[in-house]
């Protein structure tokens, strides 16, 4: 049975939300919280991937995927990731203020004081004691999911009606969570069945069995079953089955000579051809090229993928490049030919005919899609911002599955040293990036994009407060000169987009009196950087920006 937090929080619906945070830790990283400045501030951590181990005054608790704990007020805590796990552990850090406490009101006694037995009275010091991590859950998981990635991405807002509305989001949540995990509700647990489910079909994938046949061997109907396991899962049981299947014919077509047809069967597929259907969809590519990709090298084109190639040591036939942003050049291949992508309908070279063909969410605008007649194609579906779920699938799909976590880890490893670096010498100082064309100016957000991910969350460093409240839904926002005055950020941070420019027009800004009167002008403090790696995603390109931010700070 779980813990309630009633003790701790007596009017539960007076506790506000206070901030949240997404944190990634790497593969034996540790991330440590020092006791809260505020006594009423307490945190519920929510594990969105991996697994990990949080700590406590000399106790331990697991953490996995799903786990969602209470840390009460003033308690040291750290966090370490899984070490035998390969997924990066994150989790949302979500900060609740209890609200006031009624003078001369112990926390144990609740809202009826004139109720209250004697017995019931618990002593503070031991309740402490006892209960400073507490366990919940929450059904459904993707409901979950969707009111953290809300709350998160509103958290600033600043009108009045809309952090109402976000406080609002924040108690729905939080409602929730406390009814489902109130034992005097006395909730049925479904959520245990269902776990049961999970762990046969993980053993018993190779077996031919139905929906119905799952559902019952838990004591379930059908339609019950299916609603429960999408809500934990986000997948229906089928889907769900066919992918761990899918996963474990990878691992056959890597390391055997099987034909697809023993395949299949092995896994529990009724046929080669459901199965070659299903690995496709799930994939992105068939068996076969699978199958090749993990046997040989072969010829990738990727245009302005190529920095996920190149960290997996795949060098790609082309290189992607546009005549008025210019080459790629910190991806230190000048010998790879280039292939200029503004040429709408321009063709590849008999000499550089690719193999396979990755293309991402822009391929459109610039008619790659032509190229589909050529070689096998594979659509990235993830955002830029998802840039190591997408080096995953690409090492997947290129057969480099063991570099990808070692390319992460390593830039894990690169970004928290560089931030403790920096976090030293600019203390506090805050910052913002422009990006400027003969015809507008456009500042980066803080938590999207290609550069606010890097900077203010991997870096930690400080975003200028008009990058907070400009930019908090977007990726990057268009701003007028007029706006330029109010950017009194102590550094800035310049890149030049020569796109509609004609003899260096987006430079004209520099001799401006707007620009010139800016405090991180006035003191030296503007850092130009290169187009290419800072206008993009990848490992290498993130690894870019951290090399010149220490640059920068010295």
């Amino acid at each position: 049975m779980f813990a309630t937090v009633h003790p701790f929080l007596i009017k539960p619906w007076l506790c506000s939300l206070q901030g949240i945070e997404h944190i990634q830790v790497g593969s034996c990283k540790t991330f440590a919280a020092d006791p809260f400045e505020h006594s009423t501030s307490h945190v519920f951590i929510v594990v969105i991937q991996g697994k990990g181990e949080l700590a406590w005054c000399n106790r331990r608790t697991r953490l996995a995927q799903g786990d969602i704990r209470f840390v009460r007020a003033g308690v040291s805590l750290s966090i370490t990731a899984s070490a035998d796990h390969e997924e990066t552990l994150q989790f949302y850090k979500v900060r609740v203020d209890a609200g006031p406490i009624p003078c001369g009101q112990m926390p144990d006694q609740r809202h009826e004081e004139n109720k209250a037995e004697p017995d019931r009275v618990l002593d503070t010091e031991a309740y402490e004691a006892s209960l400073p991590v507490m366990e919940f859950s929450y059904i459904p998981w993707g409901v979950c999911l969707d009111h953290m990635k809300q709350l998160l991405r509103y958290q600033y807002a600043d009108s009045l009606h809309e952090q109402w509305e976000i406080q609002a989001r924040f108690q729905e949540w939080f409602r929730s969570l406390i009814r489902q995990n109130d034992p005097h509700l006395q909730l049925v647990d479904e959520r245990k069945r269902i776990h049961s489910s999970i762990d046969y079909i993980e053993t018993h994938y190779h077996k031919m069995f139905t929906v119905d046949e799952l559902a019952s061997r838990i004591g379930l109907s059908r339609g019950s079953y299916t609603r429960q396991f999408k809500r934990l899962t986000g997948k229906l049981p089928l889907d769900y089955i066919n992918g761990i299947r899918l996963d474990h014919s990878k691992k056959l077509l890597q390391m055997t000579d099987d034909r697809l047809h023993d395949i299949a069967h092995q896994v529990g597929f009724s046929n080669e051809y459901y199965f070659s259907r299903k690995f496709k969809q799930y994939s992105g590519i068939s068996p076969g090229v699978y199958r090749r990709h993990h046997r040989k090298d072969i010829k990738v084109f990727a245009p302005f993928l190529e920095d996920y190639l190149l960290a997996l040591e795949v060098k790609p036939v082309l290189l992607g490049y546009h005549r008025a942003w210019g080459k790629q050049h910190y991806l230190e291949v000048d010998d790879v030919p280039d292939f200029d992508i503004s040429q709408q309908h321009s063709l590849l070279h008999e000499e550089y005919m690719p193999e396979f063909i990755m293309l991402d969410r822009g391929y459109q605008k610039w008619n790659l899609e032509r190229f589909e007649q050529l070689a096998p194609v594979y659509y990235i579906h993830q955002e830029g911002e998802q840039w190591r779920e997408i080096l995953k699938v690409t090492a997947d799909l290129l057969g480099k599955t063991n570099r990808a976590q070692e390319v992460i880890a390593s830039y894990e490893d690169k970004a928290a040293e560089a931030r403790g670096r920096l976090q030293r010498y600019t203390r506090g100082e805050t910052f913002a990036f422009l990006r400027i064309s003969a015809s507008e100016i456009t500042l980066y957000g803080e938590h999207f994009g290609y550069v606010g991910p890097i900077l203010y969350q991997d870096l930690g460093l400080t975003p200028h407060i008009c990058v907070k409240k400009w930019t908090h839904r977007q990726r990057r926002v268009r701003i007028e000169l007029e706006q330029l005055c109010q950017l009194q950020a102590d550094h800035l941070l310049i890149t030049f987009d020569a796109l509609d420019s004609v003899d260096g027009e987006e430079r004209r800004l520099l001799d401006r009196q707007e620009w010139k009167q800016l405090p991180a002008v006035r003191r030296g403090n503007v850092y130009e950087v290169d187009f290419m790696p800072w206008m993009n995603y990848g490992v290498i390109s993130h690894g870019k920006k951290i090399d010149d931010m220490l640059r920068f700070m010295g």
